[in-house]
């Protein structure tokens, strides 16, 4: 494994410090996206809500219901939720 400059290691060190947040926004992003996504398109996006909202330790009952209302709305509102416990 590579050493670490200290300037490697602090960027290291705030981003996983801060990869929470990154991750709600990285998922507001996602349903913007997802608003105007048609097709294959939307699928891919879907994948990508999956992924986030697992990295945000959201229980997997809730990811499946979710994709299956296919309704970026609710997405939007739990993207709400996550940020208001934050």
């Amino acid at each position: 494994m590579a050493k670490h400059t200290p300037h490697q290691q602090k960027i290291i060190k705030n981003y996983y410090k801060n990869r929470e947040a990154i991750s709600q926004q990285r998922l507001g992003e996602l349903v913007t996206d997802l608003y105007l996504a048609e097709g294959k398109k939307r699928e891919t996006i879907w994948k990508r809500i999956c992924s986030a909202l697992e990295n945000l330790e959201i229980k997997p009952e809730r990811i499946k219901h979710l994709q299956q209302q296919d309704n970026p709305e609710l997405v939007a509102r739990l993207v709400q939720e996550l940020m208001e416990k934050t």
